[in-house]
Parts: C-alpha cells; sequence; structure tokens
C-alpha cells in the first residue's frame, strides 16, 4: 500500500514510511517525519497515534475519526527545525459529501523527552496559496 502521505507519483510503500511510526517502532526523527504520520494517521483513521503525539497540554479531549478516504493529499509546503522547537506548514485536500476542501495550517511542534509532539496550528485563510518549497 502506497503511503497515504506521499503523492501519487511517489511509489513510497507505507511500511517503509510512516507504518513503522504508527506501530510504536521508531519514533519520528524530525517533526517533518512527524507531520506525515500525523496526516497519514488521520487518513487511515488511526486517532490513537494522533492522540498519544499531540501534546498534553494543548490536547483536546475528544478526536474523531474521519471515515478511511477522507484525506486525499498532503502537500508540504515549509518546515523548519531547531533542537526543540519546528513549524511545518502544509496544504491538506479531504473529499466529503462529495465536495473537496482545503486545510491549509502552520503547525508548531516541540521536541520533548526524546520525541516530537504536536503543539497547536494556525489556519491559513487563504487556503496556503503561498509559495510552495520541497
Amino acid at each position: 500500500m502506497r503511503c497515504p502521505c506521499r503523492k501519487v507519483s511517489e511509489p513510497v510503500d507505507y511500511d517503509a514510511c510512516c507504518g513503522p511510526l504508527h506501530a510504536g517502532s521508531i519514533a519520528a526523527p524530525s517533526a517533518l517525519a512527524l507531520m506525515r504520520a500525523r496526516y497519514a494517521a488521520y487518513a487511515l483513521a488511526n486517532i490513537a497515534f494522533v492522540r498519544d503525539t499531540w501534546h498534553p497540554t494543548t490536547r483536546p479531549r475528544h478526536l474523531e475519526a474521519d471515515p478511511p478516504g477522507t484525506w486525499i493529499s498532503l502537500k508540504i509546503q515549509h518546515a523548519s527545525e531547531t533542537a526543540s522547537e519546528a513549524t511545518v506548514s502544509f496544504v491538506a485536500r479531504s473529499r466529503r459529501g462529495g465536495r473537496t476542501s482545503v486545510l491549509a495550517e502552520t503547525s508548531r511542534f516541540r521536541h520533548e523527552d526524546g520525541r516530537w509532539l504536536y503543539v497547536d496550528g494556525t489556519i491559513e485563510p487563504d487556503g496556503g496559496s503561498g509559495p510552495s518549497e520541497r
């Protein structure tokens, strides 16, 4: 199975990408890797992984999974990282009820106790139409 965090043109297998992170056999080596794994977890309705990688100070009490197949693409716009903090800007597309929606967000991450955690994010009102970086 192609990993959901990758473009269709990138034949990266789930078991070689986000699968080991979801299984807990390895920790995300970077905030970008965690961002990709969190997106894949949303796409696969793996809410336990999303919850476990959310910083406890900002984690919602209750999370609900979207049906598998709702999240259809991820595009990383920009990522920057220091030893303890990082940001990742991305555009994710979803399909619900026959309509496609766009979520553009700049997410903040913190590195604590040897692992990256999602802290929070700022939704981009323009749909993330800024410059793209790879």
